[in-house]
């Protein structure tokens, strides 16, 4: 039964009759007001017993619009009975005096019923609202994601722009690269630049992670390297790289960013023909060609910006008249086939043994469909993702290699 505060109303021509209905209707807690027309009812009436002689033909629809109504007749045969029922009302009853108990259950389950079908469309109401706010909201977030990705692709520009012109030839050696960010920025990073006629210096950087927070490393890098280019004063070339990998790992602790990197620093002597090098964690080691055999680097090394206090290799080894040297980030490793790490990295001395320039490999390894065409890359961003992860590939070539 509903509770108490819900109002009956009930509608009858004043008299006896009508009086009986109320107090019938009145048993089991029910709250009733009685009145003879709809006007006379109040406002907070929940459910309308309306007697077929007290409402005109006309007020039916009209008062089934306005709350739930049921009908009662003293007659089965009562024509203004048949007319509330056309008018799409509740329900009807007759001769509600003798069936009280019957009339209270409907009554109470017309309201249940009312209330349920109020909450139905309440709740539609709420959930057209809900669309309409995600729809707003929708739109607001496209808006904020085409911001985004035109930052994200002008910080991808900026990027690319720090990087070496190539390909390059530094005294008598040649450098060239491939670099494919998997998103609009990368987190590998490399240079190389001449120090003076006898020096030339270069680095290969593979920063945890990818995206915004890696590339914002990769910039550090930059600036740290030509900082500490430009206070060397070329003396102890072989101390140079290791030096460099120690002040770079203070720095990437003392900023507290939680990124680490993988690095590999190498000085060439080209007097000598001689290669300085220290690394941090490179994976994989970088694959020296020369007379048809390949050869992985010597050393190894912890990365860089996770431990305090490292020290790093003091490496190098002699660069023949004819060679080729090799250095991938570890997105090549997803490129190979193979079911462990050994396997891969045979397969990827393999596969550098018989490739002569950058062009060879990449088609070695299905890659020569992506574009080597940075702006094209910028334009089309979000980079090649195709790609699991970035993938960047650089060879030094020399020293007689670019000779006719």
């Amino acid at each position: 039964m509903p509770p108490a505060k819900q109002l009956i109303g009930v509608i009858d021509v004043p008299g006896p009759e009508r009086d009986a209905l109320a107090e019938t209707i009145a048993r089991d807690g029910l709250a009733v007001y009685a009145a003879d027309s709809i006007e006379g009812l109040p406002p907070e009436t929940a459910f309308i017993v309306a007697h077929s002689r007290a409402v005109p033909s006309a007020d039916w629809k009209r008062l089934a619009g306005r709350l739930p109504t049921l009908v009662v007749s003293d007659e089965r045969q009562d024509a203004d009975l048949l007319r509330a029922v056309d008018a799409g009302l509740v329900d009807y009853i007759i001769d509600p005096l003798r069936h009280g108990s019957l009339l209270r259950r409907m009554i109470g389950k017309a309201i249940e019923v009312h209330h349920l079908a109020a909450e139905r469309e309440h709740d539609r109401a709420r959930l057209a609202q809900l669309n309409e706010d995600l729809e707003e909201l929708n739109e607001s977030l496209e808006t904020h994601l085409a911001m985004l990705r035109l930052d994200q692709q002008a910080g991808g520009q900026i990027q690319r722009k720090l990087l070496p012109q190539r390909p390059q030839t530094l005294n008598d050696v040649t450098y060239d690269y491939w670099l494919a960010p998997s998103l609009y920025l990368s987190g590998d990073f490399l240079d190389f630049q001449a120090f003076d006629e006898r020096y030339s210096l270069f680095y290969f950087a593979d920063v945890s992670g990818h995206g915004a927070s890696s590339a914002f490393v990769t910039v550090l890098l930059k600036y740290l390297s030509n900082h500490w280019q430009h206070e060397w004063d070329g003396e102890h070339p072989e101390a140079l790289a290791p030096r460099w990998l120690a002040a770079l790992n203070r720095e990437l602790l003392d900023a507290g960013i939680g990124k680490h990197a993988t690095l590999f620093v190498g000085v060439i002597d080209h007097q000598r023909r001689y290669l300085h090098y220290s690394l941090g964690a490179q994976l994989p080691m970088p694959l020296l060609v020369t007379d048809g055999q390949v050869t992985p680097l010597s050393g190894e090394g912890m990365p860089v910006g996770l431990f305090p206090g490292v020290d790093y290799p003091w490496l190098g080894c002699e660069l023949p008249e004819h060679f080729r040297l090799w250095l991938c980030s570890d997105g090549i490793l997803e490129c190979l086939p193979g079911d462990t790490l050994d396997m891969r990295l045979r397969e990827l001395e393999r596969r550098v043994l018989t490739s002569e320039t950058l062009e060879d490999l990449r088609g070695s390894l299905a890659l020569g469909a992506l574009s080597d065409d940075d702006e094209s890359v910028a334009e089309s961003a979000p980079g090649h993702e195709e790609l699991p992860d970035d993938l960047t590939i650089m060879m030094l070539s020399g020293f007689g290699n670019d000779k006719p």
